[in-house]
């Protein structure tokens, strides 16, 4: 198929990335950062053709729907919307440095999703209880604030290791670093990015409960994945809560964007393998 081909040069051209933005991170030239941007760029061009000729050849084989429907489609579609997250942050604050964390992951999706022979990649119907258009915008709000939230995390980890580095770890009056934003710059992600995500996490809970309604009869059935995303979303909640009420900022709002990384995590993976419930056919 030609999304598979698509897909698989995509995976090489994000390893290619992620090279680019070591060779950046190590030797700080204009020309390794032009370089970068451009094979992001490049690749994720590759990838939403990949995504959308996938979603075409549904069609043809009479199947018709969205590449979400497995795992291989989750891991595919989860790599295309982190890209799309990363490039905003790395144009919105100029940090392109930042790819060398997020580029890694990436690649190791894709390359997990094309090469594992345990991950599935051939088109296969929807089960009865996917068939509906609220699979489309379920899917892709929480996809999205995954990717927001992953993002987050990444901006969190290095907050914390660049604090370790300074003996002054109030946002803002920390001595700027070329390759990377100020601390202030750096919080700054951190509440966004988690703001955003929350936004979609909170939109892709409503949608999932109308569709359950549909599909199942019930709006909440404290499945084990519904059980975990509002876990996540308290864990966000209160994130956003100690900002705006508390006047959190920095390391402690950076250990819980951490910690709710984590749950995201467990959600979307951990639930899969390890509980059942309704949601154990996104294998």
């Amino acid at each position: 198929m030609i999304s598979s081909k698509l897909l698989g040069i995509t995976t090489l051209l994000y390893l290619l990335c992620m090279i680019a933005h070591f060779c950046y991170l190590f030797f700080r030239t204009k020309l390794f950062k032009r370089i970068a941007f451009g094979l992001v760029t490049f690749a994720w061009c590759f990838h939403t053709a990949g995504l959308g000729f996938r979603w075409y050849e549904s069609y043809q084989l009479g199947y018709g729907h969205i590449p979400v429907s497995n795992f291989y489609e989750a891991l595919i579609s989860l790599s295309w919307t982190t890209v799309v997250i990363y490039a905003s942050i790395a144009l919105r604050y100029r940090t392109h440095a930042l790819g060398a964390c997020v580029f890694p992951i990436v690649s190791v999706a894709m390359a997990y999703a094309s090469l594992s022979p345990n991950v599935q990649d051939e088109i296969t119907p929807l089960i009865p209880a996917l068939q509906s258009n609220w699979l489309t915008y379920h899917v892709l709000t929480c996809f999205f604030g995954y990717s927001a939230f992953a993002t987050s995390c990444v901006v969190s980890i290095i907050y914390l290791i660049k604090t370790r580095k300074t003996t002054d770890t109030v946002p803002g009056h920390a001595p700027a670093e070329p390759l990377l934003p100020s601390l202030a710059h750096m919080d700054e992600i951190m509440y966004k990015t988690i703001a955003i995500g929350f936004l979609l996490l909170t939109v892709g809970i409503i949608t999932g409960s109308v569709w359950a309604n549909y599909a199942w009869g019930s709006y909440w059935s404290w499945d084990p994945k519904e059980t975990w995303s509002l876990i996540t979303w308290f864990i966000y909640a209160a994130f956003l809560h100690a900002r705006l009420t508390r006047g959190w900022h920095g390391r402690r709002l950076a250990l819980i964007s951490i910690i709710g990384f984590c749950c995201v995590l467990f959600t979307f993976l951990g639930v899969n393998y390890l509980l059942s419930g309704l949601h154990s056919y996104a294998r």
